[in-house]
């Protein structure tokens, strides 16, 4: 583990940057970014646009370590290079930002209420990969649709079981069980899901770490503990589908949790704009969401 990156996330002021849609979101994102489906006739080509977007934001004046702390990459982006150096050594040695990388593959069918990850196919694999390519942690995304005990429970013992596969290898997992933000009863989802996190951090040997991604919570500093714990390097929020103003305006409340945007930072990017024109709307998303989370 790289003991400068540890101490970045840990104690320094800025945000995560979710910079990681992978294949069955893609060409939503390409969409969203003016770059219709006819741009691209297989999945090589559509992948080397999704880098060009990915390269042209992170090379941008506005993406920097002032505002930023991490960015998080997915799989093809990791074996990618920027301007001859692999995407995460580019983001540390030339931006100062922590790299992290996705590994979920998309999420199961819905059972009790909650969608867990799909399996991982050659995890360790892909895990011993990362670290020879510098990365430091890793993320996955599990869905929770109602407040329901067992559902709950089992996301969270799936998320803690990859964790500590994870963290054998010496990189930080950061554990993503997000609550729809659309639920009736996303309170009591919240409730029930700290409960869970909590008796799975206490069980922790002391020497492991890891992240929170949670949906900014109803209640304002809900996961002010989950933040204090001493296994927790970060809580960091996702915009779940808020537009950036809403999200911004909610972590805003939550006092220690810190921003892990991706919609909410790329929102009015696009392919037609000129490099003033995008590395402005750039700047002035970075700007909002820094000062969100440093709130």
């Amino acid at each position: 583990m790289n003991t400068k990156q540890l101490d970045r996330i840990h104690t320094g002021k800025g945000f995560i940057a979710a910079l990681d849609q992978s294949g069955g979101s893609t060409p939503k994102a390409l969409l969203q970014y003016g770059i219709q489906e006819d741009r691209y006739s297989n999945e090589e080509e559509m992948f080397e646009l999704v880098h060009e977007m990915r390269t042209r934001i992170i090379k941008s004046p506005a993406f920097n370590s002032r505002h930023i702390l991490g960015a998080i990459l997915f799989e093809n982006t990791m074996d990618r290079s920027i301007d001859g150096q692999l995407t995460a050594d580019y983001l540390w040695e030339q931006k100062g930002i922590v790299p992290f990388l996705k590994i979920d593959q998309g999420l199961a069918g819905p059972e009790n209420g909650v969608q867990l990850m799909k399996p991982i196919p050659g995890l360790d694999e892909l895990l011993k990969r990362a670290v020879q390519k510098n990365i430091f942690g890793t993320k996955m995304r599990s869905l929770i649709k109602e407040a329901n005990p067992a559902g709950i429970q089992k996301v969270v013992e799936q998320q803690f079981a990859v964790a500590m596969q994870i963290a054998a290898y010496g990189l930080v997992p950061i554990i993503e069980p997000e609550v729809d933000i659309h639920m009736a009863d996303k309170g009591q989802a919240e409730r029930l899901l700290k409960q869970e996190i909590s008796t799975r951090l206490s069980a922790l040997g002391k020497d492991v770490k890891v992240m929170l991604k949670l949906s900014i919570p109803s209640e304002d500093d809900f996961y002010s503990d989950l933040i204090q714990d001493p296994h927790v390097v970060r809580v960091v929020a996702l915009s779940g589908g808020y537009t950036q103003a809403e999200a911004n305006d909610k972590l805003a409340h939550n006092h220690g949790l810190i921003a892990s945007f991706s919609r909410a930072l790329s929102q009015g990017l696009s392919d037609q704009q000129t490099d003033e024109e995008f590395n402005a709307l750039l700047a002035q998303s970075t700007e909002a969401i820094y000062e969100a989370s440093i709130t």
